[in-house]
């Protein structure tokens, strides 16, 4: 059986980006949110959107079909096409997606929805620890991105889909090895259900520990704008290093957290640190700030 709309995240009146690819778990969330009776025009405006990032050779028929299915629910559509090429890594083409989302939300003043659910989770998680990321690996997808079928596993969403005569476009790089997250999808179809669930157990428990450290960080330096060098300069070496991940916004990797904690201790006065990702450094005699400018 399929699962039912009340199981989504409830929404506050607003604008919201729907990033809709064409595939099967983004025209599930569509369907089931354009078809929400209580989603009123009057309170809520929905805007269709798909990033086209030109890796495929058949990827604008994606675009011309998810054109389709906005102008079948009566949904404003806004796309962008890329021409990123064939070898394009996973994670730019990630990163080139979430830019055209974000600038949306911008122009719209919306928050962003995407189709994630919880075997997704699962496969991330399972990258991440494969690539030897720490705690921080469990804690995924938890951000101002909105994602309603994150509870929701890829059976329920498929029987949706055929329940409700739902037409979709398949991917046909998901069937290629040359994408790490296909593979590790194919090992991960040997997990229970049960071994699933414990994945998404420790992911809401450390997600949980994350919220909690970040309230301790800000506990520890402040609200900003200005934080103290001494305070980075003699604290413990792994909990400023925290403390700088949160205050970056998660932007720097560790070399770059580490080549920043080594700015604060030896900068001069009046000079700014380039920290990559779009941070900056500005320092005084006593303090710091950081910018960060997109």
């Amino acid at each position: 059986m399929g699962f039912k709309a009340n199981r989504l995240t409830k929404f506050l009146p607003g604008s919201y980006i729907m990033a809709v690819s064409g595939g099967v778990d983004s025209v599930v969330l569509l369907d089931l949110l354009a078809n929400k009776n209580e989603f009123s025009p009057a309170k809520f405006k929905f805007i269709v959107a798909h990033f086209d990032h030109g890796i495929r050779v058949d990827s604008a028929d994606d675009a011309k079909f998810v054109a389709g299915l906005a102008k079948k629910y009566n949904l404003p559509f806004e796309t962008r096409r890329e021409e990123l090429g064939n070898s394009a890594s996973e994670e730019l083409a990630r990163n080139r997606r979430y830019d055209f989302l974000r600038g949306l939300a911008q122009k719209y003043q919306a928050k962003i929805i995407t189709a994630h659910h919880a075997d997704d989770v699962v496969e991330t998680v399972a990258i991440n620890l494969s690539r030897g990321t720490g705690w921080r690996g469990l804690a995924i997808l938890d951000s101002d991105i909105i994602r309603p079928l994150i509870d929701v596993n890829k059976t329920e969403i498929l029987d949706y889909a055929k329940q409700n005569k739902l037409k979709w476009h398949e991917d046909s790089t998901n069937a290629s090895d040359a994408y790490l997250r296909n593979r590790m999808r194919q090992r991960l179809a040997q997990f229970s259900d049960d071994n699933k669930r414990q994945i998404l157990a420790l992911r809401a428990q450390q997600i949980y520990l994350k919220q909690q450290i970040d309230r301790e960080v800000i506990r520890l330096v402040g609200a900003g704008p200005d934080y103290s060098r001494y305070f980075f300069t003699h604290g413990d070496r792994l909990a400023v290093l925290e403390c700088l991940r949160f205050l970056t916004n998660r932007r720097l990797t560790r070399p770059q957290l580490d080549r920043a904690l080594m700015a604060i201790k030896t900068a001069k006065p009046g000079t700014i640190y380039e920290a990559g990702a779009s941070v900056e450094f500005v320092f005084t005699s006593r303090n710091f700030t950081i910018k960060l400018i997109k």
